[in-house]
Formats: C-alpha cells, structure tokens, sequence
C-alpha cells in the first residue's frame, strides 16, 4: 500500500510552499488508494513551539488534508531513536567522535583555504576505546561506490559515497538530529513514497545510506521545486509567504487555494479549475515540473473570485458569516446570509472584502457631515417622497421598491441615478452597494424607513 507522509517542523508558520508538498503528498496518496500520514519533527527543541503546532493542526484542518495517521511527534519517540543509535555503535555502523569544537572549525578552516570540500576527517574513526567527555555520535558512511536513486521527478540521480562525510546522527546532547530521524520514522512509519521540496536532495544520498545500513529497502523520492515570488526570487513575505491561516483571515477560499497550488509545478492540459475529485483523478507526481514556479497574487485573487461566483451559497453563507463576526458584527435573522452572498458574490474577490461591503445590512452606518455634504439640497424633497411612498408600501419586494423609485424618478424629470445614489448614500454609507432596490429589500423595510428620515 502506497503510504505518503506531510512533516513539518513547527519552528515558524505553516506557508503555501508546505501546503503544497502536503497537497501533492495527499493527493497521491488518494489517487492510489493508499494513506496520508501527518509528522511532526520537533526535534529543533529551542525553536520549535505549541503555537506553530497548533498552527500546523489547524492549517490542514482548513484545507481539509485530512490524514490517516498521526500527528506523530518526534519528541515522544527519542527513546526509538536512542535504541537505534545504540544499535549501530554495537554493530559498527557508527562511533564516537570526541572531537572539540575547536578542532573542527581549525579543520573546516584549512580545507577551505586549500579549496577543498568541508567535510569531516574520521579523525574518531578508529578509536574504539570509550573515553571521558562529551562526544557525538557519527554515521559510518560507505568510502566506497555511489548512492544512485531515481527521484520521481527529476529523474536518475547519483551521488558519490566520498563526497559524503560521516555525519553527525546524535548531538553531545543525546538528540538525535534530523537526518537520523527522518530515516527512523519513514521506516517505521512504512512510508513508501516521500514526497518532500528540492531542497532536501542532498540529504537523501545520505538518508538513504542510513536506510541500507538498517537492511531496510528505500522509499521512492519526489523532490518538487521550489516556489518563487514573481520577481524570480525566493519567496518571502513581502511576495504573499505568509501562514496559510493569513489567508483564511483574508478571506480566501480554501478550494481556491488548493486549486492555485497544485498549478505550481503540475498541469492537466490547459485545464484551470479542479474540483478535488478532479485532481486526485488526474495528478501525477511523473508530470511535475522539474523548474521553480512563481507566485502570482492576482492569480490566486482570480481564482478566489471564481469560487465566491460558482460555489454552493450555504457554504459561502457560513464563511461568511465567520467573517462578519470576526470584524464584530451582530448577525440578526434578516436579511438571510445566503440572500446577502448572492447579492454580493459579484462583486467581492474576497470574503473579508464581502464582509466590509455587507455590514451596513446588519448594522447602523455611520452618516458622516462629510457624506450629507453629497446629497444635493434640490434632492432631498424627493428623498421624503421616496421615504412616504415607501412606507405606504404593502409588500417589500425588490419589484415593488424599484416601482416607487421609477415613479418618483419619471414624475420629478430625474434620471434614476440622480435619485438611487443619494437614497445608497444614507441606508449603507457607502457610494458601493448591489441594485439599489435589492440593496432596499435586503436591509428591511423598517431599518430603511428609519435611516431615510
């Protein structure tokens, strides 16, 4: 059974560059009717946090990656990787290295001024003996042959065994390092396929020789490229590198986001929108592109927008709704929030936006003297007219409210937007808002009665 695996350090935020190897991970794991297990690696004691743990947790919750198994922490297995270790000191996989701090940097030093590769010596190679004093433990890498391996992506790789060094698998301390647990739980964990960004490419020669030191088969490896900000460099905060939950806060979508993500890097066609079933059906983890992609705001907002248009309204109705309460807005039971979506799913890219744009129908606009200012003296007689035959109204229907103000406009020679504007004006508080005898009928007709007057 195909197993992939998500596992994120919790040393910051969760970013799009994560959610997209978790969503190329998930999916493959879908697509083959295989399991998607979540991990997270802790290890980074001084740096790693509860908060970007439950930053983690919730992030993947948002975007519905649901996973099988997990989350693991690594933290809870030190004794497995302890037990491991003490394993290859007994079998003469791996050693003691005594070596300061001082001589090692004394020896990055010299090989760098002789332009050579630093990389350590096996100065403890052969020191059998235990000695007093804090030691590392080292991996014993082959001297000999190479690590070759087909990555998924990129195709046939090859890394020679002597430009790989013994490396550090236990600090001083007794933490296992990275590269020790990684190999640990993949194992552990039956991982068979480990999908993961190409910055961890070198690591892998090494991981894997650890793999064959345990008698242990090697998962398959896709390493996908890297996500780049539209002006070609890595990507930062200023290029949109922010929590995933920024833009939950923002009012993204989180079908909009997956469906923007999955596009870095991999393509169906010329195909554009995918719904998840459509995804899992068509990704192929063969078909990623093996360059970095670019990040492009206005896209992922096009897409957002094409969602907020398309999507079911009781849905967008709960999003909503989340949004007007994060911003502090009392929700009443009229107008509907379902009827409030369709009156603005046209007109916002964002859910916030929708937000800001709609809360003059649960709440009192503030009527400035600046506002008040651009109603035009000669107007306003025909706003209490409005106003009366408004109130004389049986049924507040949007007909029935474009009637009046249709009359009212013809009978007084005016154009109807020298009428809608001022009456927008004093019910939202805005210049901005749907039809104006929608915009009436939503509101209700006592709240609009009474901000007319």
């Amino acid at each position: 059974m195909v197993r992939t695996r998500f596992a994120p350090s919790p040393t910051g935020y969760l970013h799009i560059g994560g959610v997209r190897t978790a969503l190329y991970a998930w999916l493959y794991a879908q697509k083959m009717k295989g399991q998607f297990i979540l991990r997270i690696e802790d290890t980074d004691l001084l740096r790693s946090t509860e908060a970007s743990v439950q930053a983690i947790l919730d992030g993947m919750a948002w975007l519905r990656l649901n996973y099988d198994e997990g989350p693991f922490y690594q933290t809870k297995r030190f004794d497995r990787y302890h037990a491991v270790t003490q394993q290859f000191l007994d079998d003469g996989k791996a050693y003691r290295c005594y070596c300061s701090k001082e001589r090692l940097e004394q020896l990055r030093t010299a090989q760098i001024a002789n332009k050579e590769k630093p990389r350590y010596d096996g100065h403890c190679l052969k020191q059998t003996a235990v000695q007093s004093g804090s030691f590392v433990v080292r991996f014993k890498n082959p001297t000999e042959g190479a690590v070759v391996f087909e990555d998924l992506v990129h195709g046939p790789l090859s890394f020679e065994n002597t430009e790989l060094d013994d490396l550090v698998i236990a600090r001083s301390d007794g933490v296992p390092t990275y590269n020790f647990t990684v190999v640990v739980d993949d194992w552990d964990m039956r991982i068979t396929h480990v999908i993961r960004g190409d910055d961890h490419i070198n690591n892998t020669p090494r991981q894997i020789n650890i793999l064959k030191a345990l008698g242990v088969k090697p998962p398959q490896y896709a390493h996908v490229p890297m996500i780049l900000g539209g002006d070609g460099k890595r990507l930062s905060k200023r290029h949109g590198a922010v929590s995933v939950l920024q833009y939950q806060e923002e009012g993204y979508l989180h079908e909009a986001l997956l469906n923007y993500l999955v596009r870095l890097g991999w393509s169906h066609g010329d195909q554009e929108i995918f719904s998840i079933n459509e995804l899992i059906e068509y990704f192929d983890i063969k078909e990623i592109n093996k360059s970095p992609a670019a990040f492009n705001q206005e896209k992922l907002l096009w897409l957002n927008q094409h969602y907020i248009k398309t999507g079911d309204v009781d849905y967008l109705a709960s999003q909503l709704k989340w949004q007007l309460e994060k911003i502090g807005v009392v929700i009443c039971d009229l107008p509907k929030l379902t009827d409030v979506v369709n009156a603005q799913r046209e007109r916002a890219k964002t859910l916030h936006e929708m937000a800001l744009k709609s809360r003059f129908f649960y709440e009192e606009p503030v009527i400035t003297d600046a506002i008040r200012q651009q109603i035009p003296i000669e107007i306003k007689p025909f706003l209490i007219m409005v106003r009366d035959r408004l109130l004389a109204l049986a049924s507040w229907e949007k007909a029935a409210i474009h009637a009046v103000l249709i009359e009212t406009a013809e009978a007084n020679q005016l154009k109807l937007g020298k009428l809608a504007q001022p009456i927008r004006l004093l019910v939202t508080g805005g210049t901005v808002s749907p039809p104006i005898d929608l915009t009436l009928e939503l509101i209700g007709k006592e709240r609009v009665i009474a901000r007319l007057g």
